[in-house]
């Protein structure tokens, strides 16, 4: 048997295009069509219409390129975070080498990392009672004072602004800026939102003092559209506590009218954007203004009417009534008759008196003298006791009366002392005494 040498097969030396063009021959005879689910991630749209984006799972990523005519086809907007199917062709893109899945159609597959999270939270809040439709206040009709959270750089507040100047510029804005996006935007917003509670809560004081600080009656948080990378902020959960936790109603305008988040559904309103939160807040001011012209008018056609029945009601009575003249004359006649009356009933008393004072001096000499005789007995008789009473009587019978220097009456031993100067009065005078030695009898 004869033995060969072994001869080195020599590579193939490849143009770089020949490579890539080969490359996506084999991987067109090989694989396409081909459908593959992922997570989109980095979803774009260029001014030509065509999507640039990539797919991904667990272990692996794919760029894909979806052309005007494939894209304009679509029934959602793409967003980063969502799960999708999408169909075409494989290949490569020779200008770089790339690998690139040419999409020909997509829908959604379910729901992405993001969105699943989102829904776990929502539900476990939703559990929670977070969402209850029953703790949800009503906005007031005339907010004296509108707070705003949002970025300073944002469009929204633009938006925000210009709306509630066109339609209650008398009404004060208090804005709290705040991070909107980010992985410091969460803690940004609830201390934002913080600092307007306490203002909120100050303002609702019997004792507040509403020339430092306008009163906040109402809250608005609110943010322009974006991705749900961009919206996820307002997915957080410590702020969707924050938000149940106002002491005024909120407003929750973030996003597009598509766009929903945790912040919505915790907010006492969702409105589909920061300008129709604003709007949603305040009223505009010529629908009141129309509204008080309207009870103006009101008031006056009933002040109006009530005149009216009023002076029917006068009208009738006046009707009623007659001449005031006629009045008058039956009044002077009726006086007349009671004047007459009055009249004849005193010289009737007047006759009855003097019949009865004639017969009373008939009789008055006897009275009188019966009277004095009667008057002169008693006064006899008072005379007689009284001269009984007279005390020199019983000086007469020897008695004395015994006075002291000060004129007191001395009826008892003990009153005296030796030395003492006494005056006895007598029936015919008086001896002046001096006390030598009282006796007890």
């Amino acid at each position: 048997m004869v033995e060969r040498p072994n001869q080195a097969v020599a590579p193939r030396v490849w143009e770089v295009g020949a490579l890539c063009r080969a490359i996506a021959d084999a991987l067109e005879a090989r694989f396409n069509p081909v459908a593959v689910r992922g997570e989109i991630t980095g979803f774009s749209r260029a001014s030509s219409g065509h999507c640039y984006f990539s797919v991904k799972d667990a272990t692996g990523q794919l760029r894909c390129a979806m052309f005007r005519r494939a894209a304009s086809l679509l029934d959602f907007s793409p967003r980063d975070g969502e799960l999708v199917e999408v169909r075409g062709r494989l290949g490569v893109y020779e200008a770089r080498g790339d690998l690139q899945f040419i999409v020909e159609s997509m829908q959604r597959a379910g729901q992405g990392a993001l969105f699943e999270q989102f829904l776990r939270l929502k539900a476990q809040l939703d559990a929670e009672g977070l969402f209850d439709s029953a703790r949800k206040r009503p906005l007031p009709l005339q907010p004296r004072g509108i707070g705003v959270v949002t970025s300073t750089g944002a469009a929204a507040l633009h938006d925000v602004v210009t709306a509630l100047r066109r339609r209650v510029p008398h009404i004060p804005v208090v804005l709290a800026p705040a991070q909107v996006q980010g992985a410091a935007a969460p803690a940004s917003l609830v201390a934002a939102l913080s600092k307007l509670y306490l203002l909120a809560q100050a303002g609702q004081a019997p004792e507040a003092d509403l020339s430092q600080n306008p009163p906040i009656d109402v809250i608005l948080l609110v943010r322009g559209g974006g991705s749900i990378e961009d919206l996820w902020a307002f997915n957080d959960e410590q702020l969707a506590r924050t938000i149940v936790q106002s002491p005024v109603p909120l407003v929750c305008g973030v996003g597009h009218e598509t766009d929903f988040t945790i912040a919505d559904f915790c907010a006492d309103l969702r409105a589909p954007t920061p300008t129709a939160a604003a709007e949603l807040a305040a009223q505009p001011r010529d629908v009141w203004l129309g509204a008080l012209g309207l009870l103006a008018a009101r008031i006056s056609d009933g002040v109006q009417r009530q005149l009216d029945a009023r002076h029917q009601r006068l009208d009738q009575a006046a009707a009623r009534l007659g001449r005031p003249s006629g009045l008058v004359a039956r009044e002077q006649m009726q006086l007349a008759r009671l004047a007459q009356r009055m009249h004849h009933g005193v010289l009737l008393k007047l006759q009855r008196l003097a019949q009865s004072q004639q017969a009373l001096a008939a009789h008055l000499p006897q009275a009188l003298q019966r009277n004095v005789a009667q008057q002169s007995d008693r006064l006899g008789r008072a005379s007689l006791r009284l001269e009984l009473l007279d005390p020199r009587l019983v000086l007469q019978r020897g008695y004395a009366l015994l006075t002291d220097a000060d004129g007191h009456a001395v009826t008892s031993v003990r009153q005296a002392r030796p030395g003492d100067a006494l005056r006895a009065t007598l029936a015919d005078g008086a001896v002046d005494v001096t006390v030598t030695q009282p006796r007890l009898l």
